[in-house]
């Protein structure tokens, strides 16, 4: 079967410079004097009802992104993605999807809420309007990064379609923030959300930004001191997002060499190799044969990580050397015996190529025995 996949295109070096450059332009538009080197205050601050160093990132993070309005909250991108379909849905509601494999916190969220889903597919844009048409769903929600291979959608002309359909849209924007030119808020959707934690920041903080209407919903449910997110994560998160941008541009980088040098044969083990967004970009490397658990277990013992922390975040230096992505093992589960991912994290293509070809030869040799 020849397997062809439609990557997100990825920023160059010199745009994400521009893009880092960008948000300290807009961090020094907000923050004066030494306020930028504090640790950031705590608590419930009167007239705010949040601490203020959290509404000083909010707005530089809605700034950054050309939003009206950004909420910091707890729960990671799960929580950004519940508070968000939280705002836009009531119980029962119906949310189109696309059709493919839910990432299965979000589908937690969906069962949670009683969503009815109704399904079009994506890539097929007569399709999209006629189910619109058909079920009159409630809202949208849009996976900025793919679901299946062989998605090839555009999110600016899947928004497009929603638009002109008057429908509220949330984009799940997760491994695309910072390494495309824009994410779904900047492209016309309601409401973008994110996890601080796969950008070099705070476990446990999610982002959701975009209209004011909709982010001014999510607040009304974060009354409480606990539901705060602190000054002092609110900051972890402005630094993740400061260097994230370029730092995926050198993973990027690295991956489109990797790609190239083993598809020219310099792991023979390697039938081909190929770049997706599987959800995190990803090399997704296909082998001759079905070793591809035992390629894993050799790999693990030469210092590629066996499992992720946050997928890309401030914790996971060494590559990461694993299985195909729920999502993908769904929707392609006889790839899952001659196919891993690897993402590169901060190393570069000679370690990888040096531990894919060690880890290749074992397992060839173990599978003769």
């Amino acid at each position: 079967m020849s397997l062809i996949s439609h990557p997100l295109h990825s920023l160059n070096m010199a745009q994400a410079q521009q893009k880092q450059f960008r948000l300290v332009d807009v961090i020094c538009r907000h923050f004066q004097n030494a306020e930028f080197l504090s640790i950031g205050d705590l608590g419930l601050v009167p007239g705010l009802n949040q601490p203020s160093t959290t509404q000083k990132v909010e707005r530089v993070i809605a700034d950054f992104f050309d939003a009206q309005s950004a909420a910091l909250v707890q729960g990671a991108g799960t929580g950004a993605i519940r508070c968000a379909l939280g705002a836009l849905l009531n119980a029962g509601d119906r949310l189109l999807v696309h059709d493919a494999p839910l990432y299965p916190t979000t589908e937690v969220i969906v069962r949670q809420m009683g969503l009815a889903l109704v399904k079009a597919n994506f890539n097929q844009p007569e399709q999209l309007h006629r189910v619109i048409q058909q079920y009159q769903p409630s809202a949208a929600l849009v996976q900025h990064t793919r679901q299946k291979l062989e998605d090839s959608y555009e999110l600016d002309d899947v928004l497009a379609i929603l638009y002109q359909h008057t429908l509220p849209t949330l984009v799940d924007d997760n491994y695309a923030v910072m390494k495309v030119e824009r994410i779904g808020c900047e492209c016309g959707a309601t409401l973008s959300t994110f996890s601080s934690f796969k950008l070099f920041g705070p476990q446990g903080v999610g982002v959701v930004v975009g209209q004011q209407q909709a982010v001014a919903e999510i607040r009304g449910s974060m009354y409480s001191g606990g539901s705060q997110v602190q000054g002092f994560q609110a900051l972890e998160v402005l630094r993740g997002l400061v260097f994230a941008p370029v730092m995926h541009a050198v993973q990027a980088g690295v991956n489109d060499e990797l790609v190239s040098a083993l598809n020219l044969g310099a792991v023979p083990q390697v039938k081909s190799a190929m770049i997706a967004n599987a959800q995190s970009k990803v090399l997704l490397v296909e082998f001759y044969d079905d070793i591809a658990v035992q390629v894993l277990q050799h790999a693990h013992t030469l210092g590629a990580l066996p499992y992720p922390v946050g997928a890309e975040s401030k914790y996971e230096i060494p590559p990461l050397f694993y299985r195909l992505s729920g999502t993908f093992r769904q929707a392609n589960p006889e790839l899952e015996e001659r196919m891993i991912r690897i993402n590169p994290n901060r190393s570069g293509a000679e370690t990888i190529l040096r531990i894919l070809k060690q880890s290749s030869q074992l397992a060839h040799l173990q599978r003769e025995e």
